[in-house]
């Protein structure tokens, strides 16, 4: 927790804002476990969920949720989600831009959390412990690696990311990349002056790309790719030779 004697510290308000932004596209099996899950945070200020075109009942479940009143859908005609995040900002009044996968659920408390580091001008966003949903040994181990990928620079969307607004503007937002254009906003937001706090709360997200599949298979291949971006390859071009997964 931030020491609240700190010079840096922003006693000009009470609070800060948080719009969260989620990018959908054919997440029917998973937006209404994300949508309750947010709908029982109390610190939430808006929630703006941004589809790419969905043809499964993805805004049907969207349009007949209830729980949260402030909720704005903005349809987009294909999906990208760097496009479809940085299209939610251009919709979202908050101060803090919180970004959410479809199928990433925070825990009480984590907004919270969000709106006491972001009172500090040197925070310029941060991000949660994932923790992979499912009792098998994979996501227990996935689970476990991911403190190690974030110790040596790779942020993922999964982690659901933080960003203060001007600081998200300042730097152009999210590049429309086919793929890692969540690592590209980390390598960007890394360059600012200013702290990228990991808040210790956990957030559970789907280990299903991994699942009903050879799981060394698709690791090995995963990991392939992440390596061929970590030495400079072109998103567009990876992008060409790696799918999203959807189940």
């Amino acid at each position: 927790m931030p020491n609240l004697l700190d010079p840096t510290f922003i006693n000009t308000k009470s609070s800060v804002e948080i719009s969260i932004i989620v990018p959908t596209f054919n997440e029917e099996l998973s937006i209404k476990k994300t949508l309750d899950a947010v709908s029982r945070l109390i610190n939430v200020d808006e929630v703006v969920v941004v589809d790419g075109g969905s043809s499964d009942k993805t805004i049907e479940i969207i349009d007949s949720f209830e729980k949260l009143k402030k909720l704005k859908i903005i349809k987009m005609a294909e999906a990208n989600r760097g496009r479809q995040l940085h299209e939610g900002t251009k919709h979202a009044k908050g101060e803090v831009f919180w970004f959410l996968h479809a199928d990433t659920r925070p825990v009480q408390g984590s907004a919270r959390q969000i709106k006491q580091f972001m009172r500090y001008r040197e925070v310029v966003g941060g991000n949660f412990e994932i923790t992979f949903a499912g009792e098998n040994r994979w996501a227990r181990f996935l689970t476990k690696l991911y403190p190690y990928l974030r110790s040596i620079g790779l942020v993922y969307g999964d982690s659901a990311i933080f960003v203060r607004r001007d600081v998200y503007e300042k730097i152009g937002g999210f590049r429309f990349l086919p793929i890692f254009e969540d690592l590209d906003l980390y390598k960007r937001l890394q360059r600012q002056r200013g702290r990228f706090v990991h808040i210790n709360l956990p957030v559970t997200t789907s280990s299903r790309r991994f699942e009903n599949r050879s799981f060394l298979l698709t690791f090995s291949r995963w990991s392939f790719f992440q390596g061929l971006y970590w030495i400079g390859f072109p998103p567009r071009l990876l992008a060409k030779f790696y799918k999203p997964i959807r189940k």
